[in-house]
């Protein structure tokens, strides 16, 4: 885990952009093998948030790149594949991200590991905008990990 600086401020959906986080490290975690590594990092530049999910893991092959972020679409849609899914999550994180007006990006070797890069602008609440905070919400978060982590045997 590398975040630099401690912390970002900006305006968003918290419990989106968590969903967003939980996808893509469930992600990492059901196709990085034993042993394999996981790195997450969140860094500022020029008004944005970058933040890497990136893992050592089987890699995703050239041609799929596109289309993973496509509803329902899986690189593995055999039955024997080693991990469940709908082939949904990439696809809703997507949404999610664009929603926010940001951008979400792959970068891949197939059989070497995977990193996925999100861009989210940093922006604060106008004056007759209102804020709601996230308290109380250490609970909900145990149940939403639990959730998004629930087809990793």
């Amino acid at each position: 885990l590398n975040i630099d600086p401690d912390s970002l401020i900006t305006a968003c959906d918290a419990d989106k952009i968590e969903r967003v986080l939980l996808n893509l490290i469930s992600n990492a975690v059901k196709f990085t093998e034993i042993g394999g590594k996981i790195n997450i990092s969140l860094c500022e530049k020029d008004k944005y948030a970058y933040i890497s999910v990136k893992d050592t893991g089987i890699g995703i092959p050239d041609e799929m790149k596109e289309s993973i972020f496509q509803r329902f679409r899986q690189v593995d849609k055999s039955f024997t594949r080693k991990c469940e899914g709908s082939g949904i999550g990439l696809y809703l994180a997507k949404s999610l991200v664009e929603m926010h007006g940001g951008t979400i990006e792959v970068r891949s070797e197939y059989g070497k590991g995977s990193e996925f890069i999100v861009k989210l602008p940093l922006r604060l609440l106008e004056d007759d905008e209102t804020a709601a905070t996230a308290e109380g919400a250490s609970s909900v978060c145990v149940d939403k990990v639990n959730i998004e982590f629930s087809d990793i045997y």
